[in-house]
């Protein structure tokens, strides 16, 4: 009986081991998915270049950010894009949770696959060897041209190419040595260095060759017409993003939202604007409004810097406030009468100075003393001065009055009158319901309090991607960083 006893304890112990093992397993499949819920937050991952993440005439663009944009949305959460140069970096960032997925364009290769899990493949490409031709490829004939080009990978033996740092390049190097029984001398680039910048080295003369994605490649050889990209050193290759290891709930979600997405045709569009649009990608690299670049915003940046100065504004913040208002039209008009780059009404106007609310100088200049005014109006009860700027901002959306009566909603219901958000922003989206338009202590009435806290978001965000990819320069130094 003792025995029988003995045996049930030791069954009872191994079904409960077992028991906990799968559920800790499940949580552990589990956690991700909850933490992106639980936070309201995608935190991606990403690098910045001419196609998977860039700024754009004051837009933040590029195939990877259009695409986890949409993921974002049907996860139901803010994303956060956390820009990062170097490839390794992300995998370290990612298994240390400081991101929930990499959203870069990533070759899927079995030594990556021991680090991370990669979703279903976003397209497929081959690597290729970019190399210059010959300087007076003009004046030649195809086949004279051809005969200088290197189109046989055997013949890369004792040649030196130069890849990116970290990246599949430097694995399909050394594979490919030892498939043509030689060596090639194999550098990978400085950490900084993208693969556009040594494909723009190649076309310049620095370097003779580079290695590049196909796609990568034959848009950069629309604007460097001397570049070849014509002779492949590898096999179809997939490209996916990547998740933690064991993050299986997260990977059969995302897994199964790409699927469904690469059958519509959003998807094709979103593609081609990237990757086969060859006259928009040229515009974009000669233009002085693209950040990889140019590292301008529109071309009325040096008005911005300099009416930003005089509040003590990150001119950076001042874009995104335009871009917001007008997207940089100086003939924009809404169908409240608000004129101009600033899209100032014609009373609020007029009392700062502006005569003519088409010139952009004397808009912009109205619109900064505008926000001076305000920043006065909230210094006393919001000393913070980045808790303040989303104060100023819904202000300058909606009108001081309406934040006002906002915050006395937060002091009678218990909510906290000297945070925006998850204070006051709460208490002015409530204000368009008869319950809190009606309450003794409101004196303005009805307001739309969703569209101004929508607004205050996407100014602050967009900022957000400004600091990011669009450096200050030695003039813009010493300037307080708003909200930074």
């Amino acid at each position: 009986m003792k025995k029988l006893k003995y045996k049930y304890h030791i069954a009872l112990i191994l079904l409960l081991s077992l028991l906990f093992h799968f559920c800790t397993s499940n949580n552990k499949k589990d956690v991700e998915t909850k933490k992106i819920r639980t936070n309201n937050k995608l935190v991606a991952l990403t690098g910045f270049n001419a196609y998977s993440y860039f700024i754009y005439k004051g837009e933040p663009m590029g195939f990877e950010y259009d695409l986890v944009k949409k993921l974002a949305e049907h996860f139901n959460v803010e994303l956060e894009l956390k820009v990062v140069n170097n490839i390794n970096s992300m995998f370290t960032m990612l298994n240390s949770g400081k991101g929930d997925l990499i959203t870069f364009n990533l070759t899927i290769t079995k030594e990556r696959l021991k680090k991370v899990d990669f979703t279903h493949s976003i397209n497929t490409i081959k690597q290729v060897l970019v190399q210059r031709k010959p300087d007076n490829w003009e004046k030649m004939k195809l086949h004279e041209i051809e005969k200088q080009l290197i189109r046989e990978p055997a013949d890369l033996i004792g040649k030196t190419v130069i890849v990116r740092n970290s990246s599949s390049y430097v694995r399909r190097l050394i594979n490919l040595s030892d498939e043509i029984g030689g060596d090639i001398i194999i550098v990978e680039a400085e950490l900084e260095l993208t693969t556009e910048d040594l494909i723009a080295q190649v076309a310049s003369g620095e370097i003779d060759y580079t290695i590049s994605d196909d796609n990568i490649a034959n848009l950069n050889a629309a604007y460097y017409r001397n570049i070849d990209a014509k002779t492949s050193i590898s096999l179809s290759q997939r490209i996916g993003w990547a998740v933690q290891k064991d993050s299986k709930e997260l990977l059969a979600e995302i897994n199964k939202w790409l699927d469904s997405l690469k059958k519509t045709i959003d998807f094709t569009l979103i593609y081609k604007k990237y990757f086969t649009n060859r006259y928009a990608f040229k515009k974009r690299l000669s233009s002085d409004y693209f950040s990889n670049t140019g590292g301008g915003i529109s071309k009325y940046d040096d008005l911005i810097k300099k009416y930003s100065k005089t509040i003590g504004w990150d001119w950076r913040m001042g874009a995104s406030v335009i871009y917001q208002e007008s997207q940089f039209n100086p003939d924009a008009k809404s169908w409240a009468g608000a004129v101009g780059l600033m899209q100032l009404m014609p009373n609020t106007g007029k009392q700062f100075g502006v005569k003519n609310f088409n010139n952009p100088e004397q808009n912009i200049k109205a619109g900064f003393k505008y926000f001076a005014y305000l920043d006065r109006l909230w210094k006393d009860s919001i000393p913070d001065s980045t808790e303040r700027i989303k104060f100023v901002l819904a202000s300058y959306n909606i009108g001081p009055g309406h934040i006002l009566d906002a915050r006395s909603l937060a002091e009678k219901y218990g909510g906290n009158p000297d945070i925006w958000f998850n204070g006051v922003d709460y208490y002015l989206k409530m204000k368009s319901k008869p319950k809190y338009y009606n309450d003794e202590v409101v004196k303005r009435g009805y307001a739309r309090g969703n569209e101004t806290v929508k607004y205050v978001k996407e100014v602050l965000e967009r900022y957000e991607r400004y600091k990011q990819l669009i450096n200050l320069t030695a003039n813009d130094k010493g300037i307080p960083k708003v909200g930074s």
